[in-house]
């Protein structure tokens, strides 16, 4: 017989975290038909003589619920080989809805993860209601990777309770309603149900969004409605060591309501013995039999300034007009701008009456600030990212090497790079000395890229490209074995997902064949791709010889191929399929 597909010579990674063996793969129709030496031809044959073979990855943090309206391809998030996303996590989706309400869903997105308003209204059918009805809509829209969607706590308890739902908490019988709303949801194919509770997160008019101060009651009933028909709950926690025992407690009493599985966010924080606040509750939770994960940036997070992004060098400076007639120009005119000697000048007499702010956060809210030039650090020109930079290449560094203010530095770099130079503003897992051992931690996996959100300052997709790059092949921190099981089967695991993972007979094909001598992130670049030509930062990869989806031949040499063989994911009583 043929195959429809051979993969020939490759070092084969199969995700389990065993030994790698040289070998092929067989693909017959979506399904790994075969392993190790393979006789027979096939319809196509892939020669991966020097490359690693390992499974699709895994990314269980994006925000992609409307790009897929019109970027069916997902990008970028389908060119660092991943090949099933997790969407709708934050507590922030577009199901349920009622059919007035469209608008306050897209704003309340728009505002807590920087996806333009008019791009969702504009570039999603809206042919729906319920949840189910959404997985419907989206399926019709091919994806070109694989998609599993979470029901939002903000949209269902806005369906409940309307406008009362911002400000005011729900009655016993309104908690009822919601958490059968989500048992629906659950039931219709959501994987699970999210939720939000970090106070920063607000709608337009500065309210928090629905959601952030539910009560325990609220969040235990709903979660136990989600376990009932097999559903996962995902929470992004009011972080801060003074409020950790609270959330902690909390997911405790949501996890055991729900009898399922618990995803949080969780960036590093510091506690006794230099270990991680977080691992004596999750210890405590694991010994009680509990399924608690977390999931934390295998990198530092961070803002991107440059002139080419919302975030430049400080804005907020009440007389700082001509900072503000710099951010008022059109991206395209920023460079000629400060091309010119006198408004140059002006700028640095602005930048240097400035406060250096302690967070990007107050950069950001306050005015009077610039940058935080102890964590702001320089990219570099070179092909990829220097996301790894030391002191000596933040900006105080660079401008205490030059003998010039932070401000004339940053204007300096922007005029060198012909001003498509960014800076890297971190504000999570700034040290990044403890993320190793940190994430070989049996309950956390890599990730919170965050893809199809924060379009307009934060690029984090390329993850995954991060951590083969630097952590295995620079850094030698993990084996290639222990690297790919990271991005795909301890992923799939917190899923609950049987039938993705790992490379085995039987076994869906989703599958990438990788150059590790190469594989790495690009410089984010920004483009006008989304509708009404809404700007973006987008983040491509190198070294993905080919990223296979459904067996079918997405990507080729880091391009695609035109070839949309995802499928949307739908949960059925606790399985995904």
């Amino acid at each position: 017989m043929k195959y429809d597909l051979v993969i020939r010579n490759g070092q084969i990674v199969d995700g389990t975290g065993n030994p790698s063996y040289k070998g092929d793969v067989a693909v017959q129709g979506d399904t790994v038909a075969a392993l190790g030496k393979v006789a027979e031809e096939g319809n196509r044959e892939i020669d991966a003589a020097g490359a690693a073979v390992t499974p699709g990855f895994v990314d269980l943090h994006t925000h992609l619920d409307a790009q897929i309206g019109w970027d069916p391809s997902l990008t970028p998030a389908c060119w660092h080989g991943v090949t099933t996303v997790l969407m709708g996590n934050c507590g922030v989706t577009f199901a349920p809805v009622r059919s007035g309400d469209k608008e306050f869903l897209a704003e309340m997105m728009e505002s807590v993860e920087d996806i333009p308003r008019e791009a969702i209204l504009s570039g999603l059918p809206w042919d729906w209601n319920s949840y189910g009805e959404y997985l419907d809509s989206i399926e019709k829209m091919r994806p070109v990777i694989n998609m599993v969607g979470l029901v939002g706590h903000a949209a269902a308890r806005f369906y409940v309770m309307g406008e009362r739902a911002v400000d005011e908490q729900p009655t016993a019988e309104e908690i009822q309603q919601i958490a059968d709303l989500v048992g629906e949801s659950v039931k219709g194919g959501a994987a699970g149900f999210s939720t939000n509770r970090i106070e920063a997160h607000r709608l337009p008019d500065g309210r928090c969004m629905p959601g952030t101060f539910a009560t325990d009651e609220e969040l235990v009933a709903i979660s136990r409605a989600a376990g009932n028909h097999g559903g996962m709950l995902q929470s992004v926690i009011n972080s801060g060591k003074d409020r950790l025992p609270g959330e902690m407690n909390l997911m405790r009493k949501q996890l055991e309501a729900a009898g399922t599985r618990l995803l949080f966010s969780a960036p590093w924080e510091t506690g006794e013995n230099g270990m991680s606040a977080y691992q004596p509750d999750i210890e405590d939770m694991q010994k009680s039999g509990l399924s608690i994960w977390g999931t934390t940036q295998p990198r530092p997070a961070a803002f991107l300034s440059g002139l080419k992004t919302f975030i430049l060098f400080g804005v907020r400076l009440k007389d700082a007009v001509t900072w503000r007639a710099l951010r008022n120009l059109p991206v395209e005119e920023r460079l000629a701008a400060i091309q010119d000697g006198d408004f140059r000048s002006r700028l640095i007499e602005e930048a240097k009456r400035m406060e250096p702010s302690d967070s990007i956060f107050q950069t950001l809210g306050a005015p009077g600030y610039s940058l935080p030039p102890a964590r702001t650090f320089w990219m570099g020109n070179g092909e990829q990212p220097e996301y790894p930079a030391g002191e000596d290449n933040s900006l105080g560094g660079l401008a205490r090497a030059a003998g010039e203010h932070p401000g004339e530095t940053w204007l300096r770099l922007m005029l060198e790079s012909d001003g498509e130079g960014l800076f890297h503003v971190r504000f999570v897992n700034q040290d990044m000395s403890v993320l190793p051992d940190y994430m070989r931690a049996n309950w956390i996996v890599p990730g919170v890229g965050d893809a199809g959100a924060h379009i307009s300052m934060i690029s984090d997709v390329g993850w995954a490209s991060f951590l083969l790059s630097y952590w295995h092949r620079e850094r030698g921190e993990y084996s290639l074995e222990e690297a790919i099981h990271m991005l795909t089967a301890k992923q799939a695991k917190v899923l609950d997902l049987k039938d993705r993972g790992t490379l085995q007979v039987g076994l869906k094909a989703d599958i990438n064949v990788i150059d590790i001598d190469r594989v790495g992130e690009l410089h984010p670049k920004r483009v006008y791709d989304f509708p009404q030509g809404a700007p973006r930062l987008l983040q491509r990869a190198v070294g993905y010889r080919n990223t296979i989806v459904n067996g079918q031949v997405i990507l080729e040499n880091d391009e695609l191929t035109g070839e949309r063989s995802g499928r949307v994911l739908r949960n059925s009583g606790g399985e995904l399929s």
